[in-house]
């Protein structure tokens, strides 16, 4: 059988990430990776352009695509991104939800209610890390995914995130401006912008180590932390918990429940990886 082209997407509130797994040429290993902005508006047929544009600055054709697995915090978006899939690689994805295997019991009261990228990151860390581990995710709100020793799901935390707190703080404050987020010269800040700077790398990064405290309390003292998400870098730099950044986390588990549920092995195509 031929060995299969995995195209992994992460619809996301803010970004849509989308990531190449290359099994025949590259084992298994994320070939290549992009970022969109998440647009609710877009039809199909644009964002199919978008796909052939983007594989070709590679020196790559949609048609090598053989597989697709799909995570979405975005109910709207969820059938366009299923036709453009349709429409190019002649199948339906794979859609990370109710009745995808996932190979970790999900203990939270509702498990409905857990976010696709809150499953899949937990997934993936696991899986690279073992447990007991906490996957922190800086995206549109900053999450905190807990996973026990045993690989069972928890829950976690949800606060907003860095780039939500930043705008909301402008819209209500009409002498700040925006800022970009970095490490200031001082945490006591001698300009406006230095201070803002501060309190939101100093703050968030204080309030990981918080959190992670508390978590810890709970869940085992032993629990290693890993950090993804667009500002994971940055806040990692100024945290005293966090071990590890991945910042293709969310892909890594996207391709991980893939193999799962889909990928042939031998003579048992649902063995896991």
């Amino acid at each position: 059988m031929k060995d299969p082209v995995l195209l992994v997407i992460d619809i996301g509130n803010t970004n849509v990430s989308l990531g190449i797994f290359d099994y025949r040429a590259n084992e298994g290993r994320l070939s290549q990776h992009w970022r969109l902005t998440t647009h609710r508006e877009q039809t199909s047929d644009e964002l199919g352009l978008t796909l052939r544009a983007l594989f070709g600055q590679q020196g790559r054709e949609s048609e090598e695509i053989s597989d697709v697995i799909l995570g979405s915090v975005v109910p709207p978006l969820l059938p366009i991104w299923e036709r453009v899939c349709e429409k190019l690689y002649d199948e339906s994805p794979l859609i990370v939800g109710p009745g995808v295997r996932t190979g970790m019991p999900v203990r939270y009261e509702n498990p409905r209610e857990v976010g696709a990228d809150r499953i899949v990151n937990a997934v993936a860390a696991f899986e690279l890390y073992g447990g007991p581990i906490i996957a922190v995710d800086f995206g549109t709100a900053t999450t905190f995914d807990c996973v026990s020793k045993d690989g069972e799901y928890l829950g976690g935390v949800i606060t907003p995130g860095i780039h939500i707190s930043m705008e909301a703080l402008f819209e209500r404050a009409s002498k700040l401006h925006r800022v970009e987020i970095a490490k200031p010269k001082t945490v006591i800040g001698k300009t406006t912008t230095g201070a803002l700077q501060s309190g939101l790398l100093y703050g968030y990064a204080g309030l990981v180590d918080a959190m992670v405290d508390r978590i810890r309390g709970e869940l085992g003292d032993r629990a290693r932390v890993i950090a993804t998400g667009g500002l994971a870098r940055l806040i990692a730099s100024e945290s005293a918990a966090i071990e590890k950044v991945e910042p293709f986390l969310t892909l890594e588990g996207l391709r991980i429940l893939f193999e799962k549920n889909r990928l042939e092995r031998g003579d048992d195509p649902q063995k896991e990886r």
